[in-house]
């Protein structure tokens, strides 16, 4: 599941736009080091991007597509392989403006690959320290804070829902708490990595049966999953925080409850998680929201860098959480 690889996701959305940026403000610096003047620089820029993008373009699509093979080498031959599939690139690039373009000054094939490589070298120097600053043991510390700072919040919240029944309903408590211990043998293991969204959907089910029980008639659910394949992969504890702000925010504040609904789908390559529950400005309810929302926003970032988002807004009487990540199956699960 993990990927120890020193070389970056070539397949991320993000790393693909850091390459871009990088690639275009070396372009512009260049630029701007050869010539005086806006019009010099501005002439020198778009003589130098006609060659380089369609370059930088094919560049991305050969990384692209071989991202898997690079990956599994060892990395000195990763990145000479890399620097290899660059210049292929500059010469595809330099062969069709030779045969079909008419251009007054043709750069060498030379030096458009040296050109090239020397984009390339400062690049894959970029995420070579990126890797060194988020490596998997700096990476799997921070996610383990950060679900550290979950756990406390949802054994407060279910100790809280035990207690309001030891004194009238003794054995539906004792039941809770049997419930709980078998939650938190889940919460307590080693939660580094994806887990079938099954298991998520599982433990939120016992969290909101627990709150069932203290707020009875006052908390209704709607589940709408039946569309979700049960193989799809998400990071751990990504909806019960949710749901747990979702209990606390909307449904406690209003005498009269309300219904909370999740809603799960899969769209293309994408895997969509919708929460939606009532919103109330009294007491003290309203706010706090964020603590939460800023903690998953970064474990998905941590797990998805710039594929993932978590938005989320107000529709009347309504709050809605949306999070978009990219699909990811397991091809098998025991």
């Amino acid at each position: 599941m993990k990927n120890t690889s020193r070389l970056p996701n070539l397949r991320n959305l993000g790393v693909a736009l850091r390459i871009l940026i990088i690639a275009n403000l070396a372009l512009i610096l260049g630029a701007f080091i050869l010539t005086d003047g806006i019009n010099a620089f501005m002439d020198q820029l778009t003589g130098t991007s006609a060659f380089a993008q369609p370059i930088l373009l094919i560049s991305l699509f050969l990384l692209y597509s071989a991202y898997h093979p690079l990956s599994k080498m060892p990395y000195r031959r990763a990145i000479l392989s890399i620097l290899i599939l660059i210049a292929l690139s500059a010469t595809a690039v330099h062969a069709f403006f030779s045969q079909f373009w008419i251009f007054t000054e043709l750069p060498s094939l030379t030096r458009m690959v040296l050109y090239a490589w020397m984009i390339s070298a400062p690049t894959l120097y970029y995420f070579n320290l990126h890797h060194r600053a988020y490596s998997p043991a700096v990476t799997e510390a921070r996610l383990q804070a950060l679900q550290a700072r979950i756990r406390p919040h949802f054994l407060f919240n279910s100790l809280n829902a035990v207690l309001s029944l030891i004194r009238d309903q003794p054995k539906q408590a004792e039941t809770a708490l049997e419930d709980m211990a078998d939650l938190f043998r889940v919460l307590m293991g080693e939660n580094r990595e994806l887990v079938p969204i099954t298991q998520e959907i599982s433990l939120c089910r016992q969290y909101l049966a627990l709150e069932k029980l203290r707020l009875d008639e006052r908390l209704h659910v709607e589940w709408l999953i039946d569309d979700v394949p049960p193989d799809i992969l998400i990071p751990p504890l990504l909806l019960q925080p949710l749901i747990e702000n979702a209990v606390y925010h909307g449904i406690e504040p209003s005498a009269s409850g309300g219904t909370i609904t999740i809603q799960i789908y899969t769209k293309q390559n994408e895997v969509h998680l919708l929460l939606k529950n009532p919103y109330t400005l009294r007491g003290k309810h309203h706010s706090g929201n964020n603590m939460a929302l800023k903690n998953i926003k970064e474990r998905l970032t941590l797990h998805f860098d710039l594929e993932a988002s978590l938005k989320s807004k107000q529709v009347g009487d309504t709050y809605q959480v949306h999070i978009t990540l990219p699909s990811q199956q397991q091809k098998s699960y025991a």
